[in-house]
């Protein structure tokens, strides 16, 4: 289990932005490829994001394309979601964790199962 604490969440309206950030005081996130997951209100959750090691290789799911960005920041131990043009599909609670790769330099939307506590969205109209 990843001792890994996201924060950033809360109530935006319909169309605006918010920022989510993943740490941890007990590991180095820049050991991990890391990875940003999604359980919406009686929705099977999903992976949305991912990103590499180094940054240099991010992922996707086709229901934030566009409208997320996920980033690192390894010198400061932190990956962060800027998340756009919310929608009311978006609500649900957030999660940050470890993701598989096939190398330093790649990332998938497949989590390995370990993530913090997570960080509740709710986009209102």
């Amino acid at each position: 289990q990843l001792p890994l604490v996201e924060s950033g969440g809360g109530l935006v309206q319909l169309g605006g932005s918010l920022r989510l950030s993943c740490s941890s005081s007990e590991i180095t996130l820049g050991n991990f490829a890391i990875g940003w997951f999604r359980q919406a209100p009686g929705k099977v959750g999903e992976g949305i994001s991912c990103i590499s090691i180094y940054g240099g290789e991010t992922n996707y799911a086709t229901s934030v394309k566009g409208r997320f960005t996920i980033s690192r920041d390894n010198a400061k131990n932190m990956v962060y979601l800027q998340m756009s043009s919310l929608k009311s599909e978006d609500t649900g609670v957030y999660y940050c964790g470890a993701v598989k790769t096939v190398s330093s330099y790649s990332c998938t939307l497949q989590g390995l199962g370990s993530w913090g506590q997570g960080t509740r969205v709710i986009v209102s109209s």
